[in-house]
């Protein structure tokens, strides 16, 4: 009879079930809904994993995005594991390429928590490139009025196109933080080759050098002839 009771209570009252979005008093302000966004490179250990956490309400849109610029050490490889975990602790979504891209709608209010692992390098560390952050399309409980009030009010108007720009140059500026990613990729590619093929001109140099000598060195050995004198004289 309890547990009958409690479910009739939660159908007449659904304002009362737990959500995990966050309640606000009636004179409190709305809940603020920014769009936080970070990129940044992070230097990834032998065999080693770095996490972020990253806050976020839920309705919203979550993108990561990582390459990998460089790695050191031996036994290079550049495939590493990137993940992405709900509050709970629950995957979301992962990816093991050089670089790859992670989006999907936040559906609870919390830290989501955001990994790169070097799991194929043993004895060398990779640098990554990391962009990753959340934005809201302006919905929500805290945004809902009347559509006709809206047209009318000038200011509300403004406010949504100015939401609408925002959105815009988020998205403008995600991609240019991608490109700019794989501009990042090709320059230290480009500097690791440069400076192995100064590294073996200047071996290669010095061999053929070495080894003039050493066959100089040789030739001369073959014509030395002793001095003659009137105790030492060659014999037939």
């Amino acid at each position: 009879m309890l547990a009958l009771a409690v479910l009739l209570l939660s159908l007449l009252c659904p304002g009362l079930q737990q959500k995990s979005e966050p309640l606000s008093s009636p004179g409190s302000e709305p809940l603020f809904r920014g769009a936080d966004r970070y990129d940044f490179a992070v230097v990834v250990g032998p065999a080693g994993t770095e996490c972020f956490w990253h806050f976020a309400h839920q309705s919203g849109y979550f993108y990561f995005g990582y390459e990998v610029q460089w790695t050191s050490g031996i036994m290079q490889d550049r495939h590493v594991s990137a993940s992405a975990h709900d509050p709970q602790g629950f995957l979301i979504e992962s990816s093991k390429e050089v670089r790859g891209q992670i989006n999907f709608q936040t559906k609870e209010t919390g830290f989501y928590q955001l990994c790169i692992n070097n799991w194929k390098n043993s004895f060398s560390s990779v640098q990554v490139y990391l962009n990753f952050g959340v934005f809201y399309d302006g919905q929500g409980p805290e945004h809902s009025q009347d559509d006709k009030q809206k047209l009318n009010d000038t200011l509300i108007t403004i406010e949504q196109s100015a939401q609408l720009v925002q959105v815009r140059v988020l998205h403008m500026w995600r991609y240019y933080t991608f490109a700019r990613m794989r501009k990042g990729s090709d320059y230290y590619r480009l500097m690791s080759n440069y400076h192995y093929v100064n590294w073996w001109s200047a071996g290669t140099s010095v061999l053929i050098v070495v080894s003039g000598v050493l066959q100089l060195y040789f030739l001369k050995r073959l014509f030395n002839s002793k001095p003659m004198t009137e105790t030492q004289k060659p014999r037939c």
